[in-house]
């Protein structure tokens, strides 16, 4: 599936809200690459060119792109991010992204805050949700920026420049934003990973059982039981919330950790193999020139000579 999706016209509310963003963002994101910021869950991302395919694994999180163009790979699906549409991403998801518009005089910006379930638990009682699509279940999708998402927005990074009143008004400010994603249109998507006893609970914890033990051998069955589901319902589910199978899911997770051990740790390929759970190199090999584009050494040997490091841990935020 290949989401691209029309322009939206600005109005020029929007269009000074994204400048002031933009300048802000700027300002704190002054290298390439993540930068944390005082409110724990909210960061920022900058390039300054256009990248090469970079692994990382989304958690829950609202993404606005301000500045720029990028591509997420999510399986077989492209999103392409620019500014006009906001990111809604309700499940962890491994993710292949790359930056294709940027430069030093206009750099790539984006905004991503992680979004915890137990706050959005905590409006589920009391908001009228919108009739879930019909056209996808998948757990990420982009819907057209406005006003009552970037005001919030806003207001949440100006208070960066205010240490003081961070603390008592950003929970605030965090809790009316996740109020207004889930009245729009992305809300019932939103609302899967918060809602008690549905299947997309289900599907998160078997996603986290993944996550946890994606090094060792995966038996459907067991996965489908420990999540009381069936193998057929898992792999239905699964597959339409994530855009991939549990078994594609955990390869997915293996190959990028094994490029961020190549890469960050010095790992020959047979010890990299064998940590992420592979018992034949060659397999590995194959599966990870699928993946990644280029057999194991000279996909590493390539980043290294660009000074990429295009991997996050499994565990990891991006």
């Amino acid at each position: 599936m290949n989401t691209q999706l029309k322009p939206v016209e600005m109005s020029s509310r929007l269009d000074q809200d994204r400048e002031e963003l933009t300048a802000i963002v700027e300002r704190y994101a002054r290298s390439e690459g993540f930068t944390v910021t005082d409110w724990p869950a909210l960061s920022f991302f900058r390039a300054d060119m256009p990248s090469d395919r970079s692994c990382a694994l989304y958690e829950p999180c609202l993404g606005l792109l301000l500045q720029g163009n990028k591509h997420i790979l999510v399986g077989e699906d492209r999103y392409e991010q620019e500014f006009g549409h906001y990111l809604i991403n309700s499940i962890d998801v491994p993710v292949t992204a790359q930056v294709m518009r940027a430069s030093p005089q206009e750099p790539c910006l984006c905004i991503t805050l992680r979004l915890d379930p137990v706050r959005i638990g905590e409006w589920l009682s009391e908001v009228k949700m919108p009739k879930p699509s019909t056209a996808t279940a998948r757990g990420i999708a982009l819907s057209p920026v406005s006003e009552s998402v970037i005001d919030p927005l806003l207001r949440l990074v100006r208070l960066l420049d205010s240490p003081d009143d961070l603390p008592l008004l950003a929970p605030l400010i965090e809790r009316e934003l996740i109020y207004r994603l889930l009245t729009g249109e992305q809300g019932a998507r939103l609302a899967q990973i918060a809602a008690v006893g549905g299947q997309g609970q289900q599907i998160v914890r078997a996603i986290h059982w993944l996550r946890q033990h994606f090094n060792k051998p995966l038996r459907i069955s067991e996965l489908a039981s420990m999540v009381n589901m069936s193998s057929s319902s898992l792999h239905h589910h699964f597959r339409e919330i994530t855009a991939m199978s549990p078994l594609q899911y955990q390869k997915v997770l293996r190959l990028h950790e094994a490029r961020r051990l190549l890469l960050t740790e010095g790992c020959d390929v047979a010890t990299a193999a064998h940590r992420v759970g592979y018992e034949s190199p060659s397999q590995f090999s194959r599966e990870y020139s699928r993946q990644h584009g280029a057999p194991p050494l000279r996909d590493v040997t390539r980043l290294r000579q660009v000074g990429a490091c295009p991997v996050v841990e499994v565990s990891g935020v991006v």
